[in-house]
């Protein structure tokens, strides 16, 4: 199987944390290029229609797009360690923290880095710096309410690392092109937490 990724772009950090945790071995990685405008080439779009990175090749040609499915995937094909929860209730409460995470906190990071950050100005025309400036406060409201739940959990989804803790780290390593520091802004456990998986060797990919 073949994993397209984009260095630094944090959906394809999310899935290679993840099969770092999983101790998946043996895929091709294959590095698409967003700067030069790699994934609107026709031939990643034959792939990827929608220009997105990641995608995953599979062994008889059909690809997936879209974090979230290449890694319910590969949960299936490897399932330990477990990721995304041993039974229907764990999986619905992981998916809903990771879905929380996905939507209110990694997506206003996004929209606040594509809007107003310079060097993302060739990937994203046109600009909306007010828009992008009003997203930052959003995701402050967002780290509000996951510092209060870290307070009472070490997780981000209950008692153990899940894949919504990959989401959440791979969305505050993000946030540092907005300069945004948990701890300086007040954010102590949300601190603590990035801290400690930060320690872990998936953080490293």
């Amino acid at each position: 199987m073949k994993l397209f990724v984009s260095p630094r772009a944090p959906s394809p950090r999310r899935v290679l944390m993840f099969l770092v945790e999983k101790n998946v071995q043996g895929l091709t990685l294959v590095n698409v290029d967003l700067n030069a405008q790699e994934h609107k080439q026709a031939e990643y779009l034959s792939k990827s229609p929608l220009a997105r990175v990641p995608a995953l090749e599979l062994d008889d040609g059909r690809v997936l797009t879209e974090t979230r499915a290449i890694c319910t995937y590969m949960e299936g094909l490897y399932p330990e360690p477990n990721l995304m929860g041993e039974d229907a209730t764990e999986r619905a409460f992981i998916e809903m923290a990771d879905r929380r995470i996905e939507w209110y906190f990694l997506a206003p990071i996004a929209n606040c880095i594509r809007h107003t950050h310079p060097g993302l100005a060739p990937l994203e025309q046109p600009q909306f710096p007010e828009f992008g400036l009003s997203q930052g406060a959003k995701l402050r409201e967002t780290a509000r309410w996951l510092d209060g739940e870290l307070q009472k959990q070490d997780w981000v989804a209950g008692d153990r690392f899940t894949i919504a803790d990959i989401t959440a780290f791979c969305a505050l390593e993000f946030a540092r092109l907005m300069r945004f520091n948990p701890g300086k802004e007040g954010f102590s456990a949300l601190q603590a937490w990035r801290d400690r998986v930060g320690q872990r060797p998936s953080a490293r990919v």
